[in-house]
């Protein structure tokens, strides 16, 4: 079975208190989007045990601990499941809050679930999910998803977004690690809930639907912002970083030209793709 993982951006980050457990509450919105990997998944050519090959971007983990294949693990121990053969063809930039390897993982479990037929419902695949990592739920249901508590708390969202959009992704060569996104901001409730703020025209969320990490970040890694304001002169309706970073991605009433684009490119343009 082949199979094409999406990605994701966060239209929207609040992060709104610290737990005692030392986790944070927040509130988010979460937006599939057509990515680039490809997975692959076959019964065994040799019956004798699994196999992962990766190809694309570097995955620079053993197999044991890569997501597809603790996903085939995880579905393994509930469900018979005779050996495969995987593969997996990697775009989508890892350490970009762009949830890549959640969405291989989801993939996975989605396709074994098919392939052998093992009827799980989506409510148990999502609990699988939940076991290997706190976005992969989202991709089982792909679609867009108002995420709170830590995240893992999750409910569709009526988002309305206009026909014949486009979105444009910029990775930058950066890397921003989740606990050091956390440790440039201070939780606060925000003084708009973000789910009244999405339901405006989305010609007004610029400066309203925020990311609060983004701020620590652009003023540690300054491209960060430089990206946002390009895409913001190039004709974006509303631009923004994603996650904990470090994509920066901007949403266009139209196709953007090559021309629009071009000052992107340099920067770690990595995808720009029609999303509504």
């Amino acid at each position: 079975m082949l199979l094409f993982p999406d990605a994701k951006v966060n239209l929207g980050l609040n992060v709104v208190s610290r737990r005692p457990d030392g986790y944070h509450n927040l509130v988010t919105l979460m937006l599939p989007i057509p990515s680039n990997d490809i997975l692959e998944i076959v019964p065994s050519a040799s019956g004798k045990g699994d196999t992962l090959t990766c190809t694309g971007r570097t995955v620079d983990c053993p197999m044991e601990r890569n997501l597809v294949y603790k996903a085939l693990q995880r579905l393994r121990a509930q469900f018979l499941i005779p050996p495969v053969d995987i593969y997996l063809e990697k775009q989508t930039p890892d350490g970009a809050g762009l949830g890549g390897g959640s969405a291989d993982a989801a993939y996975t479990l989605k396709a074994l679930n098919s392939i052998f037929n093992l009827g799980a419902s989506d409510q148990l695949l999502a609990q699988t999910a939940a076991e290997i990592g706190a976005d992969c739920p989202f991709f089982i249901y792909d679609r867009p998803t108002l995420c709170t508590g830590t995240g893992t708390t999750m409910e569709p969202f009526p988002l309305d977004l206009p026909r014949g959009m486009w979105i444009v992704l910029v990775k930058p060569d950066v890397y921003v690690s989740t606990a050091q996104a956390y440790g440039m901001l201070t939780p606060r409730e925000p003084a708009t809930p973000l789910q009244e703020l999405l339901r405006l025209p989305i010609e007004q969320w610029q400066g309203k639907v925020l990311n609060d990490f983004e701020p620590g970040i652009t003023a540690k890694f300054p491209v960060i912002g430089q990206i946002k304001q390009l895409l913001l002169d190039a004709g974006a309706v509303y631009a923004s970083m994603s996650g904990s970073g470090s994509a920066v991605y901007g949403l266009f009433s139209g196709e953007p030209s090559e021309q629009d684009i071009k000052p992107l490119t340099p920067l770690g343009c990595y995808l720009v793709r029609k999303i509504s």
